[in-house]
């Protein structure tokens, strides 16, 4: 791999806690997808090694002028010296880049609403418990005095007689 591309590859894999990841990660479906872009991700990897590994050869011009002959390889030679291969132009990174930071932001986003929606959750639990460890030594009285408008509802059912 090239020097630049190679480092790009090992900084970003140094950069991912895959082990993390699957500790953080606590549902079955979250474990597939976990799994799914740890795959995906080293298949690019290694694509990306394979494919930008070659070295540049040095050609012993000598070598094959001794085999084949001085005139073919000096065509050779020349149209090899010849070839210019373009500087590769990034065309497609800037549209990318706004979806990224699109999603990127979407994604904070959503990761607010659901601490927002964490710390409701988690107050509504705590209640619950609450309401749970209370049923050991509540009494109706105490029910009622939370609840006036029942206890009204129930005293107007008795006095009208109303038992269904």
């Amino acid at each position: 791999m090239s020097g630049a591309g190679k480092n790009v590859v090992q900084r970003v894999a140094k950069g991912i806690d895959w082990d993390y990841l699957a500790r953080v990660v606590v549902s079955d479906e979250g474990r597939r997808e976990l799994s799914a872009l740890r795959r995906s991700f080293d298949d690019a990897s290694s694509t990306l090694e394979t494919k930008f590994s070659t070295k540049e050869v040095n050609i012993d011009w000598n070598f094959y002028k001794a085999k084949l002959g001085p005139k073919i390889v000096d065509t050779f030679k020349s149209s090899f010296d010849a070839l210019e291969v373009p500087e590769y132009e990034d065309k497609f990174t800037p549209e990318y880049k706004t979806k990224y930071e699109a999603m990127l932001a979407k994604a904070t986003q959503l990761e607010e609403e659901s601490k927002r929606e964490i710390v409701r959750l988690d107050a509504e639990l705590e209640k619950i418990r609450k309401d749970k460890e209370s049923l050991r030594t509540r009494t109706v009285d105490d029910y009622f005095a939370e609840n006036p408008k029942l206890k009204e509802e129930i005293d107007n059912e008795i006095r009208a007689q109303n038992w269904s």
